[in-house]
């Protein structure tokens, strides 16, 4: 979905949405209000998403906003878009921040990735298939760190951990095509 629900209204102004940019929480928003919900607290500090309070680290337009860059108002939104990316996109984030993020980013991934009109850097299309099967190797594989035989149901354990850690992996690539896409780098 990389366009919010069509029912759906801002949940800062409760009107419609223009200029939309979903948050790394997955939540979408106005740009203009979620820039004034920023603004109005520290601009130090990324804001914390009104619905769910998760500090929100990438705000990604939507793509009938990123269409509509010629209409000046939609221009000014998409400039601060792209200035609070900068600030706060290309931060480390903690684990637990990480793990939140996986599925609005595992989820746009799979989509980009299926849609032919859309194309990922042939790098980083690689380097996803290339995490994914290795991480489906391993599991498939009967060699184990920990061994399914003699542990039972805890030697699944290191197999649920190589597929967290490529996902988490697969979702960091992901994140800093997004990062560059709309932080203006």
């Amino acid at each position: 979905m990389n366009s919010p629900p069509e029912n759906d209204l801002c949940s800062i102004c409760h009107s419609h949405f223009t200029a939309p940019c979903q948050a790394n929480c997955s939540h979408w928003f106005c740009g203009n209000c979620i820039m004034q919900v920023w603004r109005h607290g520290s601009t130090l500090q990324p804001c914390k998403c009104p619905l769910c309070r998760r500090p929100i680290s990438l705000l990604v337009p939507s793509e009938d906003t990123i269409r509509d860059r010629n209409d000046s108002t939609v221009a000014e939104v998409l400039g601060n878009l792209e200035t609070y990316n900068r600030l706060f996109g290309g931060r480390s984030t903690s684990l637990l921040q990480r793990m939140q993020d996986l599925p609005f980013l595992l989820r746009r991934l799979l989509r980009e990735m299926m849609d032919p009109q859309r194309t990922l850097p042939l790098v980083i299309r690689a380097r996803v298939y290339i995490a994914m099967i290795l991480s489906a190797i391993y599991i498939i594989s009967p060699i184990d760190i920990i061994p399914e035989g003699v542990l039972g149901i805890v030697g699944l354990l290191d197999d649920l951990l190589i597929a967290l850690i490529c996902f988490l992996h697969v979702a960091a690539l992901y994140r800093s095509v997004l990062y560059f896409r709309h932080a203006g780098s």
